[in-house]
């Protein structure tokens, strides 16, 4: 009898394992928790892209409520919403702040220079330190980061222009 029974754990098991992956498809992969929502941007000492003699530190983020993406060259859907910050930075005034991932400089610079710069600045982070402090998954990720440089939104994926009106918008200005 015993011997019955055992010959129905791995059903079980199965049956267990089946129900936690059907469950896992109902969620959404762009909401990845963040630790970060609340607290204060991680701290940092960074160079620009444009200027490796810079030395910018979190503070640089204080003063205005701001977004924070996460870019890099090598990142196929970051050439994808590009267009989009830069319509942004340009149309809303709102500053928008680039955090370089994993790069080299050259090629951010040349990137830059040839799809236009709607960064006020964006920090170099080329051994991806920063971006790991954050959480960051990959890119493009963008934070909105409120006056007093606290993180108060994360938004992971491509930003179009759908995402930015009824999604990032509303979260900027509950923040402002």
């Amino acid at each position: 009898m015993k011997r019955r029974l055992i010959l129905f754990i791995p059903l079980i098991v199965a049956l267990v394992l089946g129900i936690f992956l059907w469950q896992g498809l109902k969620l959404d992969p762009r909401e990845l928790p963040s630790a970060l929502i609340g607290k204060p941007f991680p701290q940092f000492t960074l160079s620009t892209v444009k200027d490796e003699n810079a030395a910018l530190t979190q503070d640089a983020l204080k003063g205005e409520v701001s977004l924070v993406n996460v870019w890099a060259t090598w990142c196929v859907s970051c050439r994808q919403e590009h267009p989009e910050l830069v319509r942004i930075a340009k149309e809303t005034g709102i500053p928008i702040y680039g955090l370089n991932y994993k790069d080299t400089r050259p090629e951010a610079i040349r990137w830059l220079d040839e799809y236009l710069d709607p960064y006020r600045f964006s920090l170099f982070d080329a051994d991806g330190r920063v971006g790991l402090d954050l959480g960051v998954y990959g890119a493009p990720e963008t934070y909105i980061v409120d006056k007093e440089g606290i993180v108060r939104y994360r938004f992971v994926g491509v930003i179009d222009r759908n995402i930015w009106l009824n999604e990032l918008l509303p979260e900027v200005n509950k923040w402002r």
